[in-house]
């Protein structure tokens, strides 16, 4: 489907596509997030193909930071507010385009990088307007292995 030659940097929002968007809270002031396992194989299927996977998150929490060391993800990008301007930043770092860059997010606050990515997609249960915003809507659910499941698209030939 997509040639995996043209996708020099896969980026990815973590709510709603790794987790499946809800926060959890306890009564000690404890954050919770469930990740999905699957996930963690996409970035090792990325990193056989030489190809870094970067986190953009608004968010800005120890849970992310720990998920990402954990699992040797390249780039850590947490509470950002424009994610096209810390994309571009990065593609300007790494000397290459925008449209070598496959990005899946999930909602408005990833819509123009969404649509300024060579590839992109969103979850299944994502927002309509995402939905509108993408070449792919996944099968998978956020938090259910969807980064995963785009990784794989990107590597079919």
């Amino acid at each position: 489907m997509i040639m995996n030659n043209t996708v020099k940097l896969i980026l990815t929002d973590i709510d709603g596509v790794w987790t499946d968007g809800g926060m959890y809270y306890d009564q000690t002031g404890n954050e919770w997030k469930k990740f999905h396992t699957y996930d963690s194989a996409g970035v090792l299927l990325a990193h056989q193909h030489n190809i870094p996977v970067g986190i953009i998150t608004g968010e800005e929490t120890e849970i992310v930071r720990r998920r990402a060391e954990k699992l040797k993800v390249d780039f850590l990008f947490q509470g950002v507010k424009d994610k096209l301007e810390t994309a571009t930043q990065l593609c300007k770092d790494l000397k290459i385009t925008l449209s070598e860059v496959a990005y899946i997010g999930d909602d408005i606050n990833d819509i123009a990088l969404l649509k300024a990515a060579g590839i992109s997609a969103c979850p299944n249960s994502a927002p309509e307007q995402t939905k509108q915003a993408v070449q792919m809507v996944l099968k998978k659910n956020g938090g259910e292995g969807v980064f995963r499941e785009f990784v794989e698209k990107i590597m079919e030939k």
